[in-house]
């Protein structure tokens, strides 16, 4: 079934396909890449991590997983709505692939040097990036994935816990992606829509 859904949302032209349709799309294939990895044998290196309880996940009294909904001036051009519905009220399912790309994020993030990802509710940092390789090879990767990719040295581990089955969360609850190691090592495919937060 999941493949099946899978290759009707990759059929369908992107602007005929309708939001639910893309979000299935979406879902399909994070289950498949998440089952897929569950099985791999590039197994998340243990070492670099640091595991999270499932206790941060918890659902508030107001519905989510954090104390409160996503900034309301998120950076980017991203939508407080796609924040709240992504990173706050759900655990499994992605912004579309590709999102990134839909917004400015391209054209504000540093070029040159180091820039900083803010948790799009607490604002404090998650990722800081590039970090150990240039910034074309992490917009190559990322573009690759559909999804901004970030390493093990990229991580603010102050702030950041990975779950088991992958789930990669800040420590105000916020749902941010999942590891998703390969050959290189962890590989943290993050929605865009919950590192656009502004410094707290």
């Amino acid at each position: 079934r999941r493949d099946s859904l899978l290759a009707a949302a990759h059929l369908l032209p992107r602007g005929l396909m309708s939001a639910p349709a893309r979000f299935v799309g979406v879902l399909a294939a994070v289950s498949a890449v998440v089952a897929f990895v569950r099985a791999s044998p590039r197994a998340a290196r243990m070492d670099s991590l640091v595991l999270g309880d499932p206790s941060i996940m918890r659902q508030r009294a107001n519905g989510r997983s954090t104390d409160r909904a996503p900034q309301g001036d998120l950076l980017y051009g991203v939508d407080a709505s796609t924040a709240d519905r992504i990173c706050t009220r759900n655990r499994h399912y992605a912004e579309h692939s590709g999102y990134f790309w839909t917004t400015t994020f391209l054209d504000e993030v540093a070029s040159y040097g180091e820039t900083t990802y803010y948790d799009s509710v607490s604002g404090k940092p998650l990722f800081v990036a590039p970090r150990g390789r240039s910034f074309d090879e992490f917009v190559r990767e990322s573009k690759a994935h559909g999804w901004p990719s970030f390493r093990d040295e990229e991580v603010v581990w102050e702030n950041v816990r990975v779950l088991e089955g992958g789930e990669t969360v800040s420590l105000a609850g916020t749902h941010l992606g999942h590891n998703l190691p390969d050959g290189k090592g962890n590989r943290y495919c993050i929605n865009l829509c919950c590192v656009a937060g502004r410094p707290a």
